[in-house]
């Protein structure tokens, strides 16, 4: 089931003091954004903002659930807002990966397969990644 929150109500259900600033950013974070993003694009999207406010920003909204970083192979952190149940509890979608432009899209319809563990492995994440290339990258060379 998928409940609705206010920006406000989402900081302060993931127990994150509001300010201001901080909602300032998890506005951008969570409205200002249709792909995944990273501490550049947000710079660009808030330039008013310190680069060491935004990143203390980032690692708060991830340590709370309301982000999580990306591994795209990129090289660079990404993040995408986490799709919150009602158990507060970041649902676990594929992402894409354009091996061109290099940018990363959330399928947050498709969720990543169950995979069996062996006996006694602890699991503490999953990432999925599919990468390719783009429709627009795509279009731009010629592949379709």
């Amino acid at each position: 089931m998928h409940i609705e929150v206010n920006d406000e109500q989402a900081l302060v259900n993931a127990g994150i003091r509001v300010t201001a600033v901080r909602m300032l950013i998890w506005r951008k974070v969570r409205h200002g954004f249709s792909d995944a993003f990273n501490l550049a694009d947000l710079e660009a999207a808030l330039p008013t903002v310190d680069r060491s406010t935004l990143f203390r920003m980032l690692t708060l909204l991830t340590d709370a659930h309301l982000l999580h970083e990306i591994d795209d192979g990129s090289g660079t952190h990404k993040y995408c807002v986490c799709h919150l149940d009602d158990t507060r509890n970041c649902q676990g979608h594929v992402h894409l990966t354009c091996r061109i432009c290099h940018r990363t899209s959330c399928l947050t319809n498709v969720r990543i397969p169950s995979v069996p563990l062996p006996q006694g492995f602890v699991w503490e994440e999953t990432e999925y990644v599919v990468k390719g290339v783009c429709a627009d990258c795509a279009r731009r060379l010629n592949l379709q």
